[in-house]
């Protein structure tokens, strides 16, 4: 269950990722992908993996905001 949690937020990310020009949506979905791979990071055991993740979740939120507010 773990792994297929885990794969289905990488895969959502990159979903995301490269939707991302088509809309602020896919920013902030790209960062709450994030969050469930940072999620994923730390319950697996692999707190490097689950705190650059956090950090990408972050940044992508920051992201989202910009565009949002420069809209």
């Amino acid at each position: 269950m773990l792994t297929a949690f885990g794969a289905g937020a990488v895969t959502l990310m990159m979903l995301c990722y490269a939707f991302e020009q088509r809309g602020a949506i896919f920013t902030l979905l790209f960062a709450l992908a994030c969050f469930a791979a940072s999620a994923y990071g730390w319950l697996a055991g692999t707190w490097p993996f689950g705190f650059v993740e956090l950090a990408w979740g972050f940044v992508a939120l920051w992201r989202w905001n910009a565009r949002r507010t420069n809209a």
